[in-house]
């Protein structure tokens, strides 16, 4: 980022993640400072849309990337978010593990299935004009995205369907750009039959609401 020129800030939302994040967002900070590096954890699990909500009052610039800090989703895409928004002005640019040249690594057989299942069936529920909803690499505009927040009522993992839906809904203009996501190397994913169960329940939800 620094040898783009682009001005910047990291923001680390951390929920008790057991993969580290925090302690080497510490180290990171020690070393570019703080402006750069803001770190603002939580004392637990709180939910997805409410970090954001927590990410974005201390976010000082116009627009919001949101990404994976383990870095599932790699910074090097950044540029293409940036370069595509900037070439027709859209409010949102979303990393897309299913179109073009986008894939994923490291995942096994049942986790592909569970993602491919989720997003099979929201595409054909919530007809969304996007190719990849259960993921979260994105750039927003700082004004859509919380529009976008303050719209949702789903918390959990379908959280990221559901902003798209409501980014639809008040007519935000969306782009894709082809991402390799890469399975954390260390830590272990928070996604388990809970987070699964209220994946299905929030998709009907949507579904009968939109």
């Amino acid at each position: 980022m620094k040898v783009s020129g682009y001005d910047y800030e990291v923001i680390v939302i951390d929920d008790g993640s057991p993969d580290g994040t925090l302690d080497v967002a510490k180290d990171l900070q020690k070393i570019y400072g703080e402006d750069i590096i803001v770190l603002r954890p939580r004392a637990g699990k709180l939910g997805l849309g409410t970090a954001y909500i927590h990410g974005i009052k201390h976010a000082t610039g116009d627009f919001v990337i949101i990404l994976d800090a383990d870095l599932s989703h790699h910074p090097k895409f950044i540029p293409e978010f940036i370069k595509l928004q900037e070439s027709g002005d859209y409010d949102i640019v979303s990393g897309t593990r299913y179109a073009g040249n986008g894939g994923v690594y490291g995942w096994d057989f049942k986790r592909k299935l569970i993602s491919r299942g989720a997003n099979y069936l929201s595409q054909v529920l919530l007809r969304p004009n996007a190719s990849d909803l259960t993921g979260s690499f994105r750039l927003y505009k700082k004004p859509v995205l919380e529009k976008c927040i303050s719209s949702c009522v789903s918390k959990g993992y379908v959280f990221q369907m559901e902003m798209l839906v409501r980014a639809r809904q008040h007519n935000f203009t969306i782009a894709e750009v082809p991402i390799t996501f890469v399975d954390r190397i260390y830590g272990t994913s928070k996604l388990g039959g809970t987070e699964i169960i209220q994946f299905a329940k929030n998709l009907l939800y949507l579904f009968a609401t939109t």
